[in-house]
């Protein structure tokens, strides 16, 4: 089959690589029909290199028709179309019986201290062979698929693998009060969808991002907007008077304004693999203009919830502020399962109440892919998502 595949830094190639097949009884084979490049994705393209190894296939947001289904499958049968979760989880543990998915215990990577394996994400969760490809193994596939109708376009439950969740756990655990104020930093997929939940739920949200064109679709779905500067913080306060009640931070590592520590990545990026793994795993930090402006921003006694995805081991916070705030701060990787049958409505729902269909920018044939992940890292051609169909 062909497939997208790491092969070094800003390095996907569009390549042949072995058919899946069924490897325990609860796998089942789908042939994927759409599959998304995510933000998260851009994070091996750019820096995750050390845990990476060419030929790996990239991608989690697949979704597709079930071609074939291990001896121990009884829910999922042939022929069903399904949506797969990034994260991979057996759905009876202890850690998934608690609704916490991402940490779920059959799965674990314990050799990297991580928690459930991801598909198409580095040796760190579990090297399983992702989605951008013509057809994907999913291991627990009797719990993890998520069976959907025939009749509505891909795009409206493909984005149930991941980004659509992962907005709404974000802006759950952003815990904001009724007739209160939410500020989402970051307008890329994640953070426009976050925008949209928080105002389906009867918030007041402002969206900040420095892209006009990621600003003007927020402001279609009648979300406030505002650019990002160095004084963001001030005149969010001025907006807001106290400041916003939660502050979403949908941005992560890789955020523009903190030179030091692009820098201290860059130089990581050129040791040798190995030597390059410790650095990540024990000093490495984060890109954190954003993170810091969140704490600067949001209101004394609020909220910050962290979508974005953050990695450094040594990441420097500003304690004493977020001590003397008395900020709360929730995070943590999408339990995707766990919100499944509260999206599903929306996403099926005739009026489109979170506007699904006004997110993809960019559908192009999978062999356009590397292109792709080029024209997205770079913020090119008005891209703000990318869905790749085999």
């Amino acid at each position: 089959m062909k497939a997208l595949t790491w092969q070094g830094k800003r390095k996907i190639e569009f390549t042949e690589v072995p058919d899946p097949r069924i490897e325990d009884p609860g796998d089942i084979i789908i042939k994927v029909s759409s599959t998304a490049i995510c933000g998260s994705d851009l994070h091996l393209y750019e820096m995750m290199g050390p845990f990476m190894h060419a030929g790996d296939i990239v991608g989690h947001e697949p979704m597709g028709i079930v071609e074939e289904t291990g001896s121990g499958v009884v829910r999922v049968k042939v022929g069903d179309r399904v949506v797969i979760p990034f994260n991979i989880s057996c759905g009876h543990c202890w850690m998934c019986e608690r609704g916490l998915q991402s940490q779920c215990e059959t799965t674990q990577v314990r050799s990297q201290h991580k928690g459930a394996a991801f598909f198409g994400y580095s040796e760190l969760y579990g090297q399983v062979p992702g989605g951008q490809a013509e057809y994907l193994r999913v291991p627990h596939g009797d719990y993890g698929a998520i069976v959907v109708g025939s009749e509505l376009p891909d795009h409206r439950y493909l984005f149930l693998s991941d980004i659509l969740p992962t907005a709404w756990q974000g802006v759950a655990y952003a815990d904001v009060p009724e007739g209160g104020t939410l500020a989402v930093f970051g307008l890329g997929p994640v953070g426009q969808l976050a925008a949209r939940i928080g105002a389906h739920l009867g918030h007041r949200v402002i969206g900040v991002d420095p892209l006009p064109e990621r600003r003007a679709m927020a402001g279609r779905h009648g979300i406030e907007t505002m650019d990002f500067d160095k004084h963001i913080a001030d005149r969010l306060r001025e907006r807001t008077r106290r400041g916003p009640d939660a502050v979403l931070d949908a941005v992560g590592m890789e955020a523009h304004g903190s030179p030091g520590a692009q820098l201290l990545q860059q130089a990581t990026g050129l040791l040798p693999d190995k030597v390059a793994q410790l650095a990540m795993k024990n000093v490495s930090v984060d890109r954190t203009a954003v993170l810091h402006t969140a704490v600067r921003t949001v209101r004394r006694g609020g909220t910050i919830s962290l979508s974005g995805v953050y990695a450094g081991a040594a990441t420097p916070m500003p304690m004493l502020e977020m001590f003397d705030k008395q900020i709360q701060l929730r995070q943590g990787q999408c339990n995707v399962r766990h919100w499944t049958d509260q999206l599903m409505p929306l996403a099926e729902d005739p009026a489109d109440p979170l506007g699904l269909d006004d997110l993809v920018t960019h559908t192009v044939p999978l062999s356009r892919g590397p292109e792709l992940y080029e024209t997205f890292q770079k913020k090119q051609d008005g891209c703000i998502k990318v869905v790749l169909q085999p």
